[in-house]
């Protein structure tokens, strides 16, 4: 994969605002990270994985400066109005601004990136949504957010971008018995599995909780990050085939 051009998928209702869903095609890095791994976490050799994260802002975003974070699966939002330093990050899972020249960055492997979008106040988010951040509410909190910076909910786009699907999400029945705590009817977010297991529907539970906040607008991709490993890098495939480590891919957000 090193040496092929970077590549990313976009969302029409985003057209407003420049962003993009990064594949894990068009970087310098090799074997288990071939080939544009962003993931400053990961084993990966830190110049390669520089090299990836300005090549994905490249692509996406020119002259714009990445902001990330420090991922937790929690349901934290901070409001960002200046680049911070890499070793600086905040511990949270979600960012918004309203500053010109920002690429709002999430980076995933199987957990999902939301990208959010008030064109018109020209404010936008960026989220990390595994299952305990999507339990959390980490969307409607990113939403809560914006309006805070001046957009209206019944405006804002949401995206989910390349996440695990319920085909290849298994879980077991505490995980379900978990949901189920919290409200009965998200039991219809699990169909039935093998015994003693469901299979989630992450995508699909993030894309309600969104919509029960408020938000019109609501876009599921539906990308299956699990089964196309020329694509995507994927914690749980990682973890299946027994791999040492795994890359990251970036999503990224910024105002014109």
């Amino acid at each position: 994969m090193p040496g092929e051009t970077v590549a990313f998928l976009t969302v029409p209702a985003l057209a407003g605002v420049r962003h993009g869903f990064l594949t894990r095609r068009g970087g310098v890095s090799h074997g288990l990270f071939a080939s544009l791994n962003v993931g400053l976490g990961s084993s990966d050799d830190k110049g390669a994985v520089q090299e990836n994260r300005r090549r994905a802002v490249e692509a996406v975003a020119p002259g714009a400066a990445l902001v990330t974070l420090h991922q937790v699966h929690s349901a934290t939002v901070v409001p960002v109005t200046a680049a911070f330093p890499d070793d600086a990050r905040p511990h949270a899972d979600a960012m918004v601004t309203a500053t010109p020249g920002l690429a709002l960055g999430i980076l995933t492997a199987d957990c999902a990136p939301l990208l959010f979008a008030d064109a018109e106040a020209g404010v936008i988010g960026a989220a990390h949504s595994g299952w305990k951040g999507a339990l959390a509410d980490i969307g409607p909190a990113t939403v809560a957010a914006m309006e805070q910076l001046g957009a209206r909910r019944d405006r804002i786009v949401a995206a989910i971008g390349p996440t695990i699907a319920q085909r290849s999400y298994e879980v077991d029945q505490g995980f379900v018995d978990r949901f189920c705590a919290a409200d009965p009817a998200h039991e219809g977010f699990f169909r039935p599995g093998k015994p003693g297991h469901a299979q989630f529907d992450l995508e699909g539970f993030i894309a309600s909780r969104l919509a029960a906040a408020g938000v019109r607008a609501v876009v599921a991709m539906g990308v299956d990050t699990y089964p196309d490993d020329t694509r995507w890098f994927s914690f749980r495939r990682t973890t299946h085939r027994k791999e040492l480590d795994y890359g990251r891919q970036l999503s990224v957000i910024a105002l014109p």
